[in-house]
């Protein structure tokens, strides 16, 4: 089933944000393709700087040898209505970027301050020149794209976080410990949260709990809550 008209001619941002494992990356791939623009998942962004900093053996203890990092490598983004591909320094990182390892590191980078800047930039460029798209990750909605015509955040449990997580990793063939993942989650959501704590006032985002839902059932809702902006932009008009 397309949406596409749903779009129109005009630009729409739609951001989706929450924590690791709500099923932000899912839904927004297939919310973009039921629409039929383009998908931009910013966490891989920063799953690339931890990966390369693996690869280089950076201590990520030193947060100026991480901006460093941050600021000399090479990241492109192909961002499509299904996906997003991953290149670092010239390689194809898309699968790389998500093992269990790069896991661990991705929460130093994520909490400096100054690859956040850097990365909010880029993302902003890449908003630029996408026209409409999905975005997902911490902070589209508060931070990157305050303006964007549709909120989303995303809730579930972190029992049903981890469990969501453990299922990924192991199809992808990577022997996992659901107790790590855990430990992860866990570790992220103190660094994380605060980033899209600020859309959960009334009439900041669409709050979505997807802990009991199918991942059917959650496009749809983020279906109705594209039909109610594109109306709301209509009306305005």
């Amino acid at each position: 089933m397309r949406d596409a008209s749903l779009v129109g001619d005009d630009q729409m941002i739609i951001t989706i944000d929450g924590p690791a494992g709500s099923g932000k990356s899912t839904v927004a791939r297939k919310l973009a393709a039921r629409l039929d623009i383009a998908y931009l998942d910013t966490g891989a962004m920063y799953r690339a700087v931890a990966h390369a900093g693996l690869q280089r053996g950076v201590d990520f203890h030193d947060n100026e040898a991480l901006r460093q990092l941050a600021k000399s490598i090479e990241l492109e983004l192909d961002c499509g209505p299904v996906h997003t591909r991953v290149r670092v320094d010239g390689h194809d990182a898309s699968e790389a970027i998500r093992t269990m390892a790069v896991s661990r590191m991705t929460p130093y980078v994520a909490r400096h301050a100054g690859i956040r800047e850097l990365m909010v930039k880029r993302q902003r460029e890449i908003g630029r020149a996408l026209g409409s798209f999905v975005s997902e990750g911490r902070d589209q909605g508060s931070v990157v794209f305050p303006g964007a015509d549709v909120r989303i955040v995303l809730e579930a449990s972190l029992e049903q976080r981890a469990w969501r997580r453990v299922q990924e990793m192991l199809a992808d063939g990577e022997d996992v410990v659901i107790a790590d993942v855990v430990d992860n989650l866990r570790a992220r959501d103190k660094v994380d949260a605060k980033q899209w704590e600020p859309l959960l006032v009334p009439g900041g985002a669409v709050i979505i709990d997807t802990t009991d839902l199918t991942i059917v059932e959650v496009v749809d809702r983020l279906i109705e809550a594209v039909q109610a902006a594109t109306l709301k932009k209509e009306d305005s008009g």
